[in-house]
């Protein structure tokens, strides 16, 4: 499961209310479960946020505006990418650009790479994030 430390979890409640304008204009639609796939917005993930994620895609989704030109800011979502990586999770970068002068486009995008990973993961047979409620697997020599 992927969670965040108490700060980040404080800063995503706070950011959720600071949205830039390709976000609320992204989140206006990923909200609506297209394809009905769950999104989540400025989502924790151990010391940091995410734009979105798509858990059933293992997808973090980050949305790169100007602000993400410059060395120290490449450095940190480098740091987070990797992060993520380690966490099984692919990380995909829309520019900020691409949301508002081609929105239908960058939408129809996320959701192909979403089916995409989605599929590859349920094809792959990996566990669900959930355990089952029949309890622990069997010990050595008890018969099941």
């Amino acid at each position: 499961m992927l969670s965040g430390t108490k700060g980040s979890v404080k800063l995503a409640r706070k950011l959720r209310s600071e949205m830039t304008v390709p976000e609320v204009k992204l989140w206006q639609e990923l909200r609506k479960r297209p394809d009905g796939l769950k999104f989540r917005r400025q989502h924790p993930a151990g010391p940091y946020i995410i734009d979105f994620y798509c858990a059933a895609a293992r997808l973090a989704i980050e949305i790169d505006g100007a602000a993400h030109d410059n060395a120290a800011r490449i450095q940190s979502d480098e740091r987070r990418s990797v992060f993520l990586r380690e966490q099984h999770i692919a990380t995909m970068r829309v520019p900020a650009e691409a949301v508002m002068e081609n929105f239908d486009g960058a939408v129809l995008r996320i959701l192909s790479v979403c089916r995409e990973r989605s599929d590859r993961i349920a094809s792959e047979g990996r566990a669900p994030l959930h355990h089952p409620l029949d309890g622990p697997p069997p010990r050595s020599g008890e018969d099941q």
